[in-house]
């Protein structure tokens, strides 16, 4: 990646590059046709806000602003993506409010963001529904359409949970590089694997179909939503905490599906670093980018320590 004036702190190693600054900016220096998967939770809109910086998505006035911003990220994703290879992106549909939209309801924030991704170029190739549990959501958030109270009121104003989603799209083109191989494990709250996977029994080995029919389902059940990284790094007591990072499970598994030993592997919002520090930990390399400066941080030494954590289980 060709660095500029832009950076405002790096890191690059043999094994993985993050980058502090403007992703849509930064993505400039990457060449074109050289990332085989990219994986990455964006910017709900401005339901967070993570900075106050005027370069911050989340920090967006609008939705239309956040998808106008969104637009000059996504072309550029394509531009660099290798022709018949994958980006994924986690999300959710985001609830309304009155106080912000003039209503109670639920905004296809999926659906405006495939729409996005198609304009750029890609082909919508596949999604998953993450299960959500409505009661812990209810807890957290104290949403009306979940209370209890709201079905004994008026059930007109209760509804079901959002659950999460993966998305994945494609860049049109020949895969010259082909994802070859079963699976050698099944990741997730499931029953083991007893019997590895064995190249001579090609497509009759049982543990790794096994493991195709649970990941091709459409729903996943099994991902535990406290398996993130930022639940298992150990942190100092000023450490800021990250909002929403994705689960190490749901990225585990995208790189399972979708990706090679040593295939480059890109996220534009790398928070504190759980895709690249899971990519690591799988034998991939990582490039990541991350705007604010306590993320950046903490993403630098989670990389550092996928590193040792790699290390450790080979020499094991």
């Amino acid at each position: 990646m060709e660095t500029s004036t832009l950076v405002l702190n790096q890191k690059i190693t043999e094994d993985y590059a993050v980058y502090h600054g403007d992703s849509t900016e930064l993505i400039k220096g990457i060449p074109d046709d050289s990332i085989h998967y990219s994986i990455f939770s964006p910017p709900f809109s401005s339901l967070y806000v993570y900075s106050n910086s005027d370069r911050d998505m989340g920090n967006s006035g609008s939705d239309g602003e956040f998808f106008e911003h969104f637009e000059f990220l996504a072309k550029e994703l394509y531009r660099i993506i290798k022709p018949g290879r994958l980006l994924s992106f986690h999300c959710m549909n985001l609830p309304t409010s009155k106080v912000r939209d003039g209503y109670i309801g639920i905004k296809d924030f999926r659906g405006d963001l495939i729409r996005l991704f198609q304009r750029a170029g890609f082909v919508f190739h596949s999604e998953v529904c993450i299960f959500k549990d409505p009661v812990v959501a209810q807890q957290r958030t104290k949403a009306l359409g979940l209370l209890h109270k709201t079905i004994v009121k008026d059930s007109a104003m209760s509804r079901q949970g959002i659950p999460d989603y993966l998305v994945t799209m494609r860049k049109l083109g020949v895969n010259e590089e082909p994802i070859s191989g079963g699976f050698t494990y099944c990741n997730g709250e499931m029953p083991p694997i007893t019997e590895p996977y064995d190249e001579s029994k090609l497509n009759r080995n049982p543990g790794s179909i096994m493991t195709w029919q649970r990941y091709a389902s459409p729903i996943w059940m099994d991902i535990n939503p406290s398996c993130t990284l930022q639940h298992r790094s150990a942190r100092e007591a000023e450490d800021e905490r990250h909002i929403c990072p994705l689960q190490l499970e749901v990225i585990e598994r995208a790189l399972q599906l979708w990706t090679n030993e040593g295939d480059t592997v890109f996220t534009p919002f790398m928070g504190i670093g759980s895709e690249v520090h899971q990519s690591l930990v799988m034998n991939r390399k990582g490039i990541g980018i991350e705007l604010k400066e306590s993320y950046y941080n903490q993403a630098e030494k989670n990389a550092e320590n996928a590193v040792i954590e790699r290390n450790q289980k080979t020499l094991f």
